[in-house]
């Protein structure tokens, strides 16, 4: 049997997160989503979103990437979100039988605003 591989980033909150005011917080977020949209316009990233009600509370986010582990590391650690301590990552490689697991090329959000849009 062959099989595809993809890298697989896990956005974590960290136990000792830094308090931020809300608006920074927002910010952070708009900037997160924006560099997130940049991966997925260059082909990097083929599938990424939130988590929601996750047993680990921590749990933040995911992504697929087209790309090796050490890449997605690296650029994952240029997030605006987890420079400021708001998220880690934790990355692995992911395999699954060939053909298993199809990704669609769709737009992503790059603003909370854009995402609470719907369009």
């Amino acid at each position: 049997m062959r099989f595809d591989q993809h890298t697989v980033v896990l956005l974590v909150r960290p136990a000792d997160v830094p308090e931020l005011p809300q608006d920074a917080i927002d910010r952070l977020q708009d900037a997160h989503l924006a560099h997130q949209a940049g991966l997925v316009q260059q082909g990097l990233v083929l599938a990424a979103g939130p988590f929601l009600h996750p047993d680990d509370e921590q749990l933040r986010g995911f992504a697929v990437l087209s790309i090796a582990p050490d890449e997605a590391r690296e650029l994952y650690h240029n997030d605006p979100a987890v420079r400021a301590g708001q998220l880690v990552v934790r990355v692995m490689s992911w395999m699954v039988p060939e053909g298993n697991v199809r990704f669609e090329s769709v737009p992503m959000p790059r603003s909370m605003l854009e995402a609470a849009a719907g369009d």
